[in-house]
């Protein structure tokens, strides 16, 4: 079997774009990727195009062989939109790899532990403040709509929710986002005790609707430097968290932070493979280690989760995506053995389900493993096509 061609396409996704790689093979099989260019990762297609030429010819059963190779080939660049078109590759390479074998993809690690996979559901309400008039649904602007939409959350079956600092702006809820330049308070991103206190008061609103016993994620992004990190950790406490999810490069400042919250700690979703990952393990810095699929590719994943084993941390998968991105992150959630909860977008653009052959099925808030050989998805090219991104 040889890979005979590489494609990248794009779709229009409301407030994001959806990007999908297609590798094709002489005997007819086509292996799918989904990746994620929307947030920071501008060029990847065109990174995945530069790297496609080495692929020409190359049989993509052997995928370790292959993703070696291009980590070579970008050595001197690795990480970042290298490390991404690599993932990308690998991932559509085991697409084909399980539908050669005629076996999900997880049985080409051994075979699932749980094809059952808990889920939280991620940016609660957030979608809802933004981009309410797109998706059709009620706009959240007030903690008594938080405080609906959770109870909502909860008889759906889910079991956890994680949502964003989201301040009372003009007498209503808005997004806070400096951290990645979407909203004033950049580049010195600082705190303040109007900003601490709401993230109490929003919290408390969210609690008292659910009650004691179902989880709430707080997820504050890079939105602040250690010192806002540590208030905003004081701050969350009344709510009992699951966790407090920051993002940060500097492992001992978050193993600080770690220290003192009245909570669990969960970072890492931006790390690039296991050398990123090594100096926050080392360091002790994160309760759950998340780890984007997408990003670091299934294999690669797999790696960092069984260095994370050895520290006695449970890891989580960054998955904010498509429902190929989110088949592809159960199957890492299904396989490893120190899983902790998958996060998954209930919310998105309402034509979000015609680029998928398959729907996965949410019962009772998990996650059911598609069965299918591959991934168990496949794209509806027509559907993607038809939907071309805004420019």
């Amino acid at each position: 079997m040889k890979i005979v061609q590489i494609e990248t396409l794009q779709a229009d996704a409301g407030w994001r774009m959806f990007s999908f790689l297609k590798v094709v093979t002489d005997q007819g099989i086509i292996g799918w990727s989904e990746f994620n260019e929307s947030f920071g990762s501008v060029g990847l297609s065109d990174v995945i195009r530069g790297l496609s030429p080495v692929l020409i010819g190359r049989d993509p059963r052997q995928f370790e062989q292959i993703t070696q190779h291009l980590h070579v080939l970008t050595r001197q660049s690795r990480g970042g939109l290298n490390q991404q078109a690599i993932a990308a590759i690998e991932n559509a390479m085991l697409d084909v790899a399980g539908k050669a074998y005629g076996i999900s993809v997880a049985a080409l690690f051994g075979g699932p532990i749980r094809d059952r996979i808990p889920v939280y559901w991620s940016h609660f309400a957030t979608y809802r403040v933004r981009n309410a008039a797109l998706m059709g649904v009620t706009p959240i602007a007030s903690y008594d709509d938080l405080a609906r939409h959770a109870k909502e959350v909860q008889r759906l079956g889910y079991k956890g929710l994680k949502t964003n600092i989201l301040p009372i702006v003009d007498g209503k809820l808005s997004s806070y986002v400096p951290g990645f330049g979407r909203t004033a308070g950049w580049p010195e991103l600082n705190w303040d005790n109007k900003l601490t206190r709401g993230v109490t008061e929003q919290l408390q609103a969210i609690r008292a609707a659910i009650g004691p016993d179902m989880g709430i994620h707080l997820d504050i992004n890079f939105n602040f430097k250690t010192e806002g990190f540590k208030r905003i950790a004081e701050a969350v406490a009344p709510a009992n968290l699951t966790w407090l999810e920051i993002d940060t490069h500097d492992a001992p400042a978050l193993a600080e932070i770690k220290r003192n919250a009245p909570c669990p700690i969960a970072s890492c979703e931006t790390l690039h493979g296991r050398r990123e990952f090594k100096p926050f393990f080392d360091n002790y810095a994160t309760d759950v280690a998340i780890v984007d699929v997408i990003w670091n590719g299934l294999n690669e994943s797999l790696k960092i989760a069984s260095m994370a084993d050895v520290y006695e941390i449970n890891v989580a998968p960054h998955n904010f995506y498509g429902h190929l991105c989110s088949a592809i992150s159960a199957t890492f959630s299904a396989v490893v053995p120190n899983f902790r909860v998958m996060e998954l977008d209930v919310d998105s653009a309402p034509w979000r389900d015609e680029f998928y052959t398959v729907v996965p099925s949410i019962e009772n808030g998990e996650f059911v493993l598609p069965a299918g050989p591959g991934w168990g998805i496949d794209i509806n090219e027509k559907a993607v096509r038809a939907r071309p991104p805004k420019n």
